[in-house]
């Protein structure tokens, strides 16, 4: 019991939430981490992942490439709709079912239980594999941007393959090591997240507005388009532009990761999950129509060097590399944010399903760091995984396209899983969810999955053509090698031992909400074999209550 209970022990009142604890327990697992975040917290980390103005800075050189206004603002509008339904489809299975495995867990859940152990292995991979390449994407297009700062004082620098892989790996260092040391302050940085972003985009939009010596008209910014510079014809180029968005608006599932570190986590993490997609939409408006009143010329912010014009569209305004360096600065700020918080989501997410045993070496990814509370050997895995990841860059000069895009591939249809899962047997597992969709479900979560499967073929496709080799969108071909190392470790390993999340045995999967006095499945019990979870298992059979208060 003495690591069971550990997180309770130590943190007591605060830490501690023995409604929460005995339903994780019900839902088949220990509380080990403290729940010491709120929902502001939550919100704060989803809108510090998504990290709307670093997203779509950093970004903007694909929806200049393919539409220009248009494509930047509309597809913006667009796509922002569309995740609100997605978020909206996830919150109301999270409201349900509120644990670290999110997706992972509610596709073993919401199955028949023949398929629940190969929905969740899917899903599970789609959703770890879209935690890593997030964050690599955001600390990758980071690495450039602090690179690119230089180029406004220093304008024919250009920094090879050696300096940008070697500041990409300082930003991973940095926000590993403010999960380390800095863990018992995620919920102060988490929220500090939100009123600077807030600030950053007030002083952006007041300081361009204001020091712009000519701006661009209404027609321009509402209603132009010029797909000419892409290469696609002029409709598909709009499709093909969407990534910006889609991949700036994916980080909102991922902090369903951190519902076992959240007090009543049913009601607050559904909350944080859509909210924070509704603040992302309105942020994103506010941010991207000033910038289109005073964009400088398209073809000179499509000749930088390494992809990323935002810095160069700063000076440009402003009339300085001084000027143009202090904007930069605050959207570098929000990339410390995002940076820490996808990070800190990607190792949750490792850790959850690393319990269950679907990852290579998942006893040693699995443990919790009694010391910091955290899954410590997780977030070293995500880590030293993000930065070989990086190495692609070496290859193709083009490689942030291809974690941006695999990113959004992974994790749109990670969300999907469980939406299509709910529509095939008749959304019976959310009826009486907390956070209902109510008569609207079935129109929303089905408009969801053909968004998603657009998005899977869109996402593949380069930014413009033609294209050799370097300058490829190799996003499927990162795709497949995951999907090799999956399949093959579900054949040497995962069919063997692999139940899945603990699926309760008395009630059918996705038949029935209501989990108090259910029992788990054995197999994953006597699978690990440890202490720990011999101990749930007594807890399961009603001892819970007991044990919670004699400790």
């Amino acid at each position: 019991m003495k690591r069971s209970l550990s997180a309770s022990q130590r943190h007591g009142s605060v830490g501690n939430d023995p409604s929460a604890d005995a339903a994780l327990a019900r839902l088949g697992y220990a509380s080990e981490l403290p729940r010491n975040l709120s929902m502001l917290s939550v919100l704060g980390m989803s809108f510090a992942i998504m990290a709307v103005p670093f997203g779509l800075s950093t970004t903007m050189y694909i929806t200049l490439t393919d539409g220009q206004s248009v494509t930047i603002l509309w597809g913006w509008c667009l796509v922002s709709i569309i995740s609100l339904a997605i978020a909206a489809s996830l919150a109301e299975i999270c409201a349900v079912y509120p644990t670290a495995g999110g997706v992972y867990y509610w596709s073993a859940m919401l199955s028949t239980r023949k398929y629940a152990p190969v929905a969740s292995w899917v899903t599970g991979w789609l959703t770890l594999v879209g935690n890593w390449t997030v964050t690599l994407s955001i600390n990758f297009s980071g690495g450039q941007l602090i690179l690119s700062a230089i180029t406004l004082w220093k304008e024919d620098f250009v920094p090879n393959q050696y300096q940008t892989i070697l500041m990409f790996w300082a930003v991973m260092l940095v926000c590993m090591s403010v999960n380390i040391f800095g863990a018992k302050y995620l919920d102060l940085i988490n929220k500090i997240c939100i009123y600077w972003t807030a600030s950053s985009v007030i002083i952006i939009i007041i300081t361009l507005l204001a020091m712009a010596d000519t701006k661009r008209s209404g027609e321009f910014v509402f209603a132009h388009y010029d797909a000419s510079a892409s290469g696609w014809p002029a409709g598909w180029a709009f499709f093909v532009g969407l990534l910006q968005a889609a991949y700036t608006l994916t980080g909102y599932g991922m902090v369903a990761a951190m519902a076992e570190e959240v007090q009543n986590p049913e009601r607050e993490v559904p909350k944080a999950i859509v909210l924070s997609v509704a603040a992302a939409g309105v942020t994103g408006v506010i941010y991207l129509i000033p910038i289109l009143f005073v964009l400088p010329d398209v073809t000179l912010l499509l000749e930088v060097a390494n992809g990323q014009p935002i810095g160069l569209l700063f000076k440009t305004v402003t009339g300085s590399a001084a000027g143009g360096f202090g904007l930069l600065f605050l959207i570098l700020g929000i990339l410390f944010f995002a940076g820490v918080g996808a990070l800190t989501a990607a190792s949750r997410c490792t850790y959850a399903f690393a319990r269950d045993g679907a990852i290579p070496g998942s006893i040693l990814w699995s443990k919790v760091d009694k010391r910091f509370d955290i899954p410590m050997y997780a977030l070293m895995l995500s880590t030293a995984v993000d930065c070989l990841l990086g190495l692609i860059y070496f290859g193709s000069s083009a490689a942030f396209n291809s974690f941006t895009g695999v990113a959004t591939i992974c994790l749109s249809t990670s969300y999907g899983m469980p939406i299509l899962i709910s529509v095939l047997r008749g959304r019976q597992a959310v009826k009486n969810s907390t956070f209902s969709l109510g008569k609207f479900g079935y129109f929303i979560n089905i408009a969801t999955l053909c968004w998603i499967v657009l998005a899977v073929v869109l996402f593949c496709m380069p930014v413009s053509i033609p294209v050799e080799a370097p300058t490829m969108n190799y996003a499927s071909v990162v795709f497949a090698g995951f999907a090799l190392i999956s399949v093959a470790w579900y054949f040497i390993r995962g069919r063997k031992v692999f139940t899945g999340p603990p699926v309760p045995v008395d009630v059918a999967p996705g038949e029935q909400t209501t989990l108090a006095g259910l029992a788990t499945t054995d197999s994953r019990l006597e699978r690990n074999g440890d202490v720990e979870q011999k101990v749930l298992k007594e807890t399961m059979d009603g001892h819970l209550g007991e044990k919670v208060h004699s400790h």
